[in-house]
């Protein structure tokens, strides 16, 4: 058990300094001990059920009392399905194909020398995350199966969450006869302790931020490892003059109201000028009760309708608040998209090919759809179990990050003798 009187770093350094050794043990263990060890950690999850909603139950208390809002409550609240479905999550993991020693290309040398990239295990990942209690499962299980270690940093206000759920993990990765130390979770909520994680360059290979602006611009700012993060899900929701009524009415909402404290949800609406049932949208959403904060064409739609200002462009809401501008067609939307998004996803609902595909080439975001709800912005949604995080970078990994964003490779060579003239 970590000493809390420790000082940040002293405890960061000891986390760490085990971490490096756990991710030694795991890159020798085939991947049939690691998926024996997510079938017992899923299962020891739905075990604790009772002990994690008991957990979580306090939590949601303590974060309503402190003026949480009602949609990040919504991301810290746990139920019986939440939790099955964290557990399901795990055991998908166990069945997705093991990325480790797979080749990703070769080539024979003029010399004879045989050459090839073959994907290796990035070592000790360090996670800080907020409100999102799933979190702890999801990154544990991803990490352990891509051969790393990780330490763990959830936000206080999912402090006894975080607990009951990591120690269902790590019961059941020592259950596999797996060092508990590849998967730790920092004991204090102590904000030095982030600064220290940030700092410890001689154990973490990588940090990943899950988080609000602030965090990540914290993790961004003071990091001394590399950092794989996302910033603003501003995301938009482009309804095409082409696009069918029924489906942009469906997809608006859905992208919008499903759950609106994730970062797929849409926050802008951009409908063009030749839809004719722009108004029915607008409707929609407000029937739906959502705030609509519109430029001075959509207020005229509906008496509820806002003024937009212009930080409303710029903003995520994680709430119940969408923003909507009607365009002028296509190159209005895509110019507002460049000027305003966040390269998060970015969708179109249109009925025309051509409109659909140029969009899709033109608009630079991690994830581009047409025709489907950003709420589907999730690895679980595009088949890769859990995910670690979105990323909206250009290096390494982008878009949901999962067991291949997780890797990194090295070049094996062989010879036979070769000296270089």
């Amino acid at each position: 058990m970590n000493d809390l009187t420790q000082t940040p770093e002293m405890l960061i350094s000891g986390m760490g300094a085990r971490a490096r050794a756990a991710a030694a043990i795991l890159a020798t263990v085939t991947d049939a001990q690691k998926i024996d060890a997510l079938r017992r950690a899923a299962q020891a999850l739905r075990d604790q059920a009772p002990q994690i909603l008991a957990a979580n139950a306090r939590d949601v208390e303590n974060a309503a009392a402190n003026g949480l809002s009602p949609a990040m409550l919504d991301r810290l609240r746990l139920d019986e399905g939440r939790v099955a479905a964290t557990a399901a999550g795990v055991d998908q993991v166990a069945t997705l194909d093991n990325p480790l020693g797979s080749v990703i290309d070769k080539q024979v040398r003029p010399n004879g020398m045989e050459l090839s990239r073959v994907r290796v295990p990035l070592g000790v990942i360090g996670i800080i995350y907020e409100s999102r209690p799933n979190v702890t499962a999801d990154a544990a299980a991803l990490c352990l199966r891509a051969g790393n270690a990780v330490i763990l940093r959830g936000g206080s206000e999912a402090k006894e969450s975080n607990r009951a759920i990591h120690a269902a993990m790590a019961e059941g990765i020592a259950a596999a006869g797996l060092p508990a130390d590849a998967v730790q979770l920092v004991p204090t909520t102590d904000r030095a302790a982030v600064g220290a994680l940030l700092k410890a360059s001689d154990f973490i290979d990588l940090i990943v931020p899950r988080g609000g602006k602030s965090l990540v611009a914290r993790v961004q700012e003071e990091a001394r490892v590399p950092v794989l993060a996302h910033l603003d899900g501003i995301n938009h929701s482009y309804v095409d003059g082409a696009a069918d009524p029924d489906m942009a009415m469906k997809l608006v909402v859905n992208a919008k109201m499903r759950r609106t404290g994730i970062c797929g949800a849409t926050e802008t609406v951009l409908i063009d000028k030749a839809f004719g049932a722009a108004p029915a949208v607008v409707t929609a959403l407000l029937d739906a009760k959502c705030e609509v904060r519109g430029d001075v064409a959509v207020q005229a739609m509906d008496a509820r309708v806002t003024a937009a200002s212009d930080e409303d462009w710029d903003t995520e809401y994680l709430d119940a608040i969408v923003s909507v501008r009607l365009v002028d067609g296509l190159d209005e939307a895509l110019a507002h998209i460049a000027a305003h998004a966040s390269h998060h996803t970015d969708a179109i609902i249109t009925e025309d090919a051509g409109k659909a595909e140029r969009f899709l080439n033109a608009v630079d975001s991690a994830i581009v759809m047409w025709n489907a709800s950003t709420q589907f912005a999730d690895g679980g949604e595009f088949g890769l179990g859990a995910e670690i995080g979105i990323s909206t970078g250009r290096l390494h990994a982008r878009g949901p990050v999962a067991l291949e964003g997780l890797t990194t490779y090295k070049w094996l060579v062989r010879g036979t003798g070769q000296t270089r003239p």
